[in-house]
């Protein structure tokens, strides 16, 4: 089955620990610390890859997760960064959050985006050595990242997009225009995928592409159309074919009538966009029937048509002129607007005090989570560090405005001390 959306899972590495340690050698037997940093884990990386048109892959693997930064080592050495994570899309990806906010539009072939940074590796303990503090014995965690489901959807980008009741000769009308391979056969949703062709011509190329599975209810959820209408919403025209044999036994004017209402209920845009309509299968019938048969269609729908037979090639080069005089004259859409939001977020600034009994009080917010990470309450020096950082990052008058006293309990994570003034 095609797939065009599809939520997963993407996780950031961790940072690396920073190292404990002490210069040592023949000749110096308690040299200071030495401790290395920790190494930054890899990213969450997002790439646009012109050769995929479909997110199938997604229904296999839903999870991706980047490498943790290595532990830092003796002699200062740092932790060696995680590797990233390379996920590739096909062009047209657009990237959501769980609340279908827009995080991200990939439009261009080989465009990427960062969508998880990987943690900050902690210091190790030469990072803490001050004048009075000449042998810190404790040192930094690294960061530790947060899993998040994020949702791609395909929005395939295409100049036009071919539409049509299925078995009109929308796919080999592709493949005959296009380097696409297409899979034709003489029944119903033989395309089961958008399939997106190269037009070489007149010194340039345009994108096509064959959107499969409209009928009547389409926009409702009929058929296959409710899956891929999305992929017609960034085209510059619409190549609208009709087959004027009527062969499947159908009206072609209704068939007309029918798709164009299908997308004006999808999508306002859709329904105003330039439109170029094909009629096909004119091999099908005899010479004075097929000119009575387009000028009755020409009439009902006021409009030019452009009789063709894909496979003979007849009326080809007169469609692909009006083909590119349309798109010529039509920009391309721009990306989809993006409101501004931290998808991936680090709280590292935000700082509460809940009052959980008369004389118990919890910390909580994301400054107090990254102090704590260098933490070790049996090292006086660590405990002491901690104690400075409550006063420095204004956490001890906060505690004091909600009313701290002499010999309450303070809960700050996993650590909890007594208060004393």
């Amino acid at each position: 089955m095609y797939l065009d959306r599809v939520k997963i899972t993407i996780k950031a590495g961790n940072g690396g620990n920073g190292a404990v340690s002490f210069y040592r050698s023949k000749l110096t037997m308690n040299g200071g610390p030495d401790g290395g940093d920790g190494g930054k884990g890899g990213n969450v990386v997002f790439v646009a890859d012109g050769g995929i048109n479909t997110l199938y892959d997604f229904s296999f693997k839903k999870k991706f997760i980047a490498t943790n930064g290595e532990n830092g080592g003796k002699n200062r050495k740092k932790g060696a960064d995680g590797k990233d994570v390379v996920i590739k899309v096909p062009v047209g990806t657009v990237l959501l959050d769980e609340d279908e906010k827009v995080v991200y539009d990939l439009t261009k072939d080989g465009e990427t985006f960062i969508a998880l940074k990987g943690g900050n590796g902690g210091h190790g303990n030469d990072y803490y050595k001050t004048p009075t503090r000449q042998a810190p014995k404790f040192s930094q965690t690294g960061e530790v990242t947060k899993e998040k489901q994020i949702i791609l959807e395909l929005k395939s980008i295409a100049d036009v997009g071919l539409v049509g009741y299925p078995n009109v000769g929308k796919s080999t009308l592709l493949s005959v225009i296009s380097n696409a391979k297409v899979k034709i056969g003489n029944y119903h949703f033989t395309t089961l995928y958008p399939n997106l062709g190269v037009v070489p011509y007149k010194n340039s190329s345009f994108v096509v592409a064959d959107i499969p599975g409209l009928i009547e209810g389409a926009s409702e959820g009929a058929g296959l159309g409710h899956y891929f209408l999305k992929h017609i919403e960034r085209v510059r025209t619409i190549v609208h074919l009709v087959d004027i044999s009527e062969s499947e036994g159908r009206d072609a004017y209704s068939d007309y009538l029918s798709i164009n209402n299908e997308l004006k209920k999808y999508s306002e845009k859709l329904g105003k966009l330039k439109q170029i309509v094909a009629l096909t299968k004119i091999d099908l019938l005899p010479q004075d029937e097929r000119e009575k048969k387009i000028a009755d269609f020409e009439k009902k729908i006021g409009q030019k048509a452009y009789p063709i037979c894909a496979i003979t090639h007849e009326g080809l080069d007169e469609l692909m002129d009006e083909i590119y005089n349309v798109i010529s004259k039509v920009p391309k859409p721009a990306p989809l607007d993006i409101e501004v939001f931290d998808f991936d977020s680090h709280d590292k600034n935000s700082l509460d005090v809940i009052k959980i009994d008369d004389s118990t009080y919890e910390v909580v917010g994301g400054l107090v989570d990254n102090l704590v990470r260098g933490i070790v309450l049996e090292d006086q020096s660590s405990f002491s560090y901690f104690q400075n950082a409550l006063k420095k990052f204004g956490i001890i008058d906060l505690l004091l405005s909600k009313g701290l006293k002499d010999g309450d309990t303070v809960i700050i994570k996993d650590i909890s001390f007594e208060y004393n003034q």
